[in-house]
Order: structure tokens, then C-alpha cells, then sequence
């Protein structure tokens, strides 16, 4: 029974490669099986059957690699497999990859230095480097063919010819281009998506049978809406046997309320968040009996004495729609673009007491509503504290009026419906956790890298880090006899080389996922058994507060 694990080295920082300190490759990661977990673990050989389902080989990596599976069963019906596939490869060198300006060929010659530019604008920086004296050569960029994605080049990066064997090296040479006026960072070489890099990876998989299972499948985003907290303290504040971090969030207190779901969210029946135009949800049945991956519809009206008008949002900042997808007016864009705020200075948009202590403060008008939708009180500025059981509707810009005209006593009819086209999807106790895009569709690997917003018009750049290269990655989805799989696979560091897009949709379904789909992911990866962090979070800081998680309880 003795297992070895492979170590994390270091934690790699969001935008580029930070210091790197080794650890033994024997220690235990956090959440490793002790001795006495022995008693209810077993290691198991590749493809070998368990409680949690019959995985085959992950399509992972050159084949053939290695793969060792400790099986833990948590709770009746849950379990959780540790797989560690490959082993760390010499042969992966450091590299340093250049910010490359914008040239006349360029279409966009203003743009600030990108990792990604046009081969013209490449090649041309490339020699410029090597004149210079450091040897430079521009490299063709790849984009694998996905469903709504074709493949072909995506553009040109340029890194320095000379490559070197240990970070340090690296990120000395990356000062030494910095003092000499350019641009580039220290990248291992494994972290590219298209690298044959033989390991290690480490995939976490949670499987909730709902067979044999008692407890309570469900989404948490803690006391409020409009704060973060990491998935260990929410696993704890829900008494939760597993924990994982869910949907995208507002991060950057300038793109809204810090914990804000970024798309749809449903918590023990109550919709929460708008969704993210039709991207995909996840959505959870309290039992683990109907765990589906969905494009939701979304309608919302709220009914004014000047007449019925659209509802932009719940429970967020007005004006500031975090990865878009919202009504017709946002600007630039009313479709899905990921990590991008759209703007609406025209808005209407509806609290609840989830949100916080206190509604967003500023210009516009406020009315607080009491529980049959009666006015209580009308402000011609906003931010109020709610009482027990109150809403209350914002308005901004050409919609602060209409807000601003009600009067106590009126009534103010709201109606929010998210659907799967034909049936509600706030169902009672149900959960639905945005992100995004979708992996696996009937049993097939189906990438929706454009709909869903990951390919950001003009700028290659965007698709090149985050779909393209190797991150952390958390997704979700079920297999054939209807078992809900959570997943995490560690990233960004030596030890744990993480996934691309392309890599995490077959991984999901080597996994017998028969519908999958991305969620958040990155420094936000987490999973939690046992309120011990299994995981091996890649910020610096450790283990991220995030906008809400999947618990069982």
C-alpha cells in the first residue's frame, strides 16, 4: 500500500513565472492518505473498477506513461480517486518568451506588446532581438481544430534561441533582455499545451453515485454574494465532505462586487445571477439524480407604472457586466468574451438580501421593496442597507428616473425565469454554477472555445494562455450511469504541468463523461475532502478566496 507522491514545486504567479522552491519528490501533498486512511483506500491499477466507476487510461500526455490510483471512499456514494500520471522530465528546458510590439503589419499597430502577433510584426522582432544580441526566432502558433473553432495558425511568438535548465537561469537571462529595453519572461517549456512533456500530472476526482448516495449535492457562495472566501473555509462552513471551487467571479473590485458570480447562479433553488448569454451551466439536483450540463435561457422584466421594462441584472454593480453576454446595449459586445467588462451606463438591476450589508453605492436611484413586491422607500442615490425578507431595484443613467418616479406603496411586479428552454432551472434545493465553455457533449469531445467567449477578436494572445497552454483546471460534468464526476488537475508548477482546453476535454472524457464542462480554474483550483486541502494551489499566496464552490454534504 505505500504510495509516492509526486511533489508541487513551487507556485507559478497568474502573469508570469515566479520563484520556484524544490521540495523532495517524496512528500505528501497536502490531503495525501496516511496510515490510517490506508484502512479505507486501496491503489488501484490503471483501469481498474471501484466504487467511483471504471476509468481507463487518461488521454493524457505521450502514451504509455505511468499512472498510480489511490481510492478513497468518503461518504456512502462519494468517492474520491487520486491519479498521478507521467513523471517529471529532464529533457524540459526553461525558455524565455519576448512581449512582441505591434508593427505597421499588425492589425492593430497601437496595441501594447503582446505574447501573440502577426508573423510579419514577429519575424521582424526576432531579428531586431538577435541584432541586438540575443538570438531570437519567431515560432508558428497552432489552434487545434474545436468544434466552433477551425484549426489553423493561430499567430507568432518569439522566444530566445538559447534555452536553459533551471528557472534561475531563465529569469537571469529574461533581466539581462529587460535592462537591455525589451519585454519577456522565464516559461518551462512544459507549460505549453502542444509540449510532450512526460508528466507529472495530478487529477482529484470526486464521483457522487447517486445509487448509493445520502447526502446533499448543492452550491454555496457563503454569508453573501458579494464577498470571497476560500473553498477549505466554505467546506467547513457548510459541515461539507468535499468541497470544490465552481463558477468564474469578479475578482478586480473595478469590474464589480469582488465574489460576484460572473454568470447564472442558483443556490438551493434561488436564482441568484444572471446568467452569461447562453453559456453553459452546470446544474445540480440536491440528491445527484439529475446532474446536467445546459445552455439556459434567461428572461427578466420587472413592471413599472411607466410600463414593463427589461431587468439587466441581479445582484451586481450596474453598468459593469463581467464577461459580458448581457442585453443589446452593453458595449463592446452583447455576447459571451471572457475576462472582459462590458458597459452598460443604462441600467436596471435587482438585490436581494444575498448580496451583502449594503447595496452598491452611487449615482442613479433606488427603490426598496418589501416581500410582495410593495415599495417601501424610493432614494435618488444608491446604496441601502435591506431589512430581513426586502429587495431592492437600482436604476443608472436613462433608467434612474423611472426608479426615481415610484413611490411608497406601489407595487413593483418583478419576473425572473431561468430555463433550460422548457422547464425552470431554479428548482427546490437545485444548484446551477456558471462557466464555461462546454468539453464533452453525448460522449463526444465538443469545445465550444468561441461561443463561449474565449476568442477575444483581434488579440490571439487571450486564446494562447488561456486555452492553449497548460493551467490548472477545475471541471465537472457525468458519465453514462449517471454519476456526477468533480475534477481538479494542479497546474502551473514544476510538479504539476496542468492541462490546456483541448487536453482538459479529453481528459473529461476518458474519464466516461458523457456531458462536461469547464469551471473556473487557474490560482481559483481547489478541492477539499475531509476539510483537508487536496489539492496544490498555484498562487503564490496560496489558496484562493473565490465566488462560490460545489459542496457535499
Amino acid at each position: 500500500m505505500r504510495r509516492t507522491w509526486a511533489a508541487a514545486v513551487g507556485t507559478i504567479g497568474l502573469a508570469a513565472a515566479a520563484a520556484v522552491a524544490s521540495s523532495p519528490a517524496t512528500a505528501s501533498p497536502p490531503g495525501a492518505p496516511t496510515a490510517a486512511d490506508m484502512h479505507h483506500a486501496g491503489t488501484q491499477p490503471t483501469g481498474s473498477r471501484h466504487t467511483g466507476g471504471a476509468f481507463g487510461p487518461l488521454d493524457l500526455g505521450p502514451a504509455g506513461l505511468p499512472e498510480t490510483r489511490t481510492v478513497q471512499q468518503v461518504e456512502p456514494g462519494v468517492t474520491w480517486t487520486r491519479i498521478t500520471r507521467g513523471a517529471p522530465d529532464a529533457s524540459v528546458p526553461w525558455v524565455v518568451e519576448v512581449s512582441i510590439p505591434s508593427g505597421a503589419s499588425s492589425p492593430d499597430p497601437d496595441a501594447p506588446p503582446r505574447a501573440i502577433q502577426d508573423e510579419a510584426s514577429a519575424r521582424a522582432f526576432a531579428d531586431r532581438l538577435t541584432a541586438a544580441g540575443f538570438p531570437a526566432e519567431a515560432q508558428q502558433v497552432l489552434q487545434p481544430a474545436v468544434a466552433d473553432v477551425p484549426a489553423g495558425v493561430l499567430g507568432w511568438r518569439v522566444r530566445l534561441t538559447t534555452t536553459f535548465g533551471s528557472q534561475a537561469q531563465a529569469t537571469a537571462e529574461a533581466a539581462r533582455l529587460k535592462a537591455a529595453g525589451f519585454s519577456g519572461r522565464a516559461w518551462y517549456a512544459g507549460w505549453d499545451g502542444t509540449s510532450t512533456a512526460k508528466g507529472p500530472w495530478t487529477v482529484n476526482v470526486v464521483t457522487i453515485d447517486p445509487r448509493t448516495f445520502r447526502g446533499t449535492l448543492a452550491g454555496t457562495f457563503g454569508p453573501t454574494i458579494e464577498a470571497r472566501e476560500t473553498p477549505t473555509w466554505l467546506s467547513r462552513y457548510e459541515k461539507a465532505k468535499v468541497a470544490v471551487n465552481a463558477g468564474f467571479f469578479v475578482l478586480d473590485p473595478k469590474a464589480g462586487a469582488e465574489g460576484d458570480p460572473a454568470g447564472a447562479g442558483v443556490y438551493d433553488g434561488r436564482l441568484e445571477s444572471e446568467p452569461v448569454g447562453t453559456r453553459p451551466v452546470l446544474v445540480l439536483d440536491p440528491r445527484a439524480r439529475h446532474t446536467e450540463v445546459v445552455r439556459p435561457t434567461w428572461r427578466a422584466t420587472v413592471g413599472l407604472p411607466s410600463g414593463r421594462q427589461v431587468l439587466d441584472g441581479l445582484n451586481r454593480v450596474p453598468g459593469l457586466i463581467r464577461n459580458c453576454g448581457g442585453t443589446a446595449d452593453d458595449q463592446p459586445t452583447s455576447l459571451p468574451l471572457h475576462d472582459f467588462t462590458c458597459t452598460d451606463a443604462d441600467e436596471l438591476v435587482l438585490f436581494t438580501p444575498a448580496y451583502g450589508a449594503n447595496t452598491p453605492a452611487g449615482p442613479g436611484a433606488e427603490a426598496v421593496l418589501d416581500r410582495s413586491g410593495r415599495v417601501v422607500s424610493v432614494a435618488s442615490t444608491r446604496g441601502v442597507a435591506l431589512a430581513p425578507g426586502q429587495r431592492s431595484l437600482q436604476g443608472t443613467g436613462a433608467q434612474a428616473p423611472l426608479v426615481a418616479a415610484l413611490r411608497p406603496g406601489q407595487r413593483v411586479g418583478v419576473q425572473t425565469a431561468l430555463t433550460d428552454g422548457r422547464r425552470p432551472l431554479s428548482l427546490p434545493g437545485a444548484a446551477v454554477l456558471n462557466g464555461g465553455p462546454e468539453l464533452v457533449r453525448d460522449g463526444q469531445v465538443h469545445v465550444t472555445q468561441r461561443q463561449d467567449g474565449m476568442v477575444h477578436p483581434g488579440e490571439p494572445s487571450f486564446a494562447y494562455g488561456w486555452v492553449l497552454q497548460r493551467n490548472p483546471r477545475t471541471f465537472a460534468g457525468v458519465d453514462r450511469a449517471g454519476r456526477t464526476l468533480l475534477v481538479t488537475v494542479d497546474g502551473r508548477q514544476l510538479g504539476e504541468l496542468g492541462l490546456s482546453i483541448p487536453e482538459t476535454a479529453a481528459v473529461a472524457r476518458s474519464l466516461g463523461m458523457v456531458d462536461a464542462m469547464n469551471l473556473d480554474g487557474g490560482g481559483s483550483t481547489a478541492m477539499v475532502v475531509r476539510d483537508e486541502l487536496v489539492s496544490h494551489p498555484s498562487d503564490a499566496t496560496g489558496e484562493r478566496p473565490v465566488g462560490d464552490a460545489i459542496v457535499v454534504r
